[in-house]
């Protein structure tokens, strides 16, 4: 029997890891109930080749912070919004979204966005380096979320380990890194980044606090629960 051709044989430095017709299925299963705002932000994302994690891996994180019945996130990387809108709806009236954001624009975006959503009081969106805001930013967290630039993964994931409550979540976008980090050859889009990503996923998954999983979806999304006593 010949041996099976590796499924980056006719492209050495892509590789998709979930078939665009199983996420074109999933996205017809989604019921068509989110706010009109979402068309406009994911309109803006097309339009400036702006990334945001897309409706898909939205519903998924939502129903990972209803899981958990989460009250209180923390964003390291928060763009305009898009990924808080999902946060701020799972979490209810009485949650808090803290976003984190270098560009002030994407602030004053954001609240534009989240306030036609009705959503904007769920949310409270510091402007500066995530780690520096997260630092200045006291108390446990029910999830932090990473997706920030892929070679301070490390860094965050160091900093965002010991202020999750017991059974929360530590939950990181882009994961995956367009296949990059399944392959022994690939074109890195920032030096480094695919090690950092790397690396990443190897702290989490060796954390004895932690159980980790990777949901392969648009770009991967690792998800990893702190355990309870």
């Amino acid at each position: 029997m010949s041996e099976p051709q590796s499924p980056t044989a006719n492209n050495p430095s892509v590789l998709i890891p979930v078939n665009p017709a199983i996420e074109a299925y999933q996205h017809g299963l989604l019921h068509p109930t989110d706010h009109p705002v979402l068309a406009d932000m994911e309109a803006l994302a097309e339009k400036n080749n702006f990334p945001i994690v897309g409706r898909l891996v939205g519903a998924f994180l939502a129903t990972q912070a209803k899981m958990i019945v989460a009250k209180r996130v923390f964003e390291f990387g928060s763009g305009y919004g898009y990924s808080a809108y999902w946060f701020a709806q799972a979490v209810g009236a009485q949650g808090q979204v803290i976003c984190s954001e270098a560009d002030f624009l994407n602030q004053e975006k954001a609240q534009m966005y989240l306030s036609t959503a009705g959503l904007w009081d769920r949310i409270e969106f510091k402007v500066g380096m995530a780690q520096e805001q997260f630092a200045k930013t006291e108390g446990l967290f029910d999830i932090c979320y990473n997706d920030v630039d892929k070679g301070d993964y490390p860094d965050i994931w160091q900093m965002a380990k010991d202020r999750i409550r017991p059974g929360g979540l530590y939950i990181a976008d882009n994961v995956l890194w367009r296949g990059r980090v399944a392959l022994e050859q690939y074109t890195d889009v920032f030096s480094g980044w695919t090690e950092a990503i790397k690396e990443h996923n190897r702290q989490v998954f060796n954390d004895p606090e932690f159980d980790a999983f990777i949901n392969p979806t648009r770009d991967g999304v690792l998800v990893a629960r702190k355990k309870t006593p």
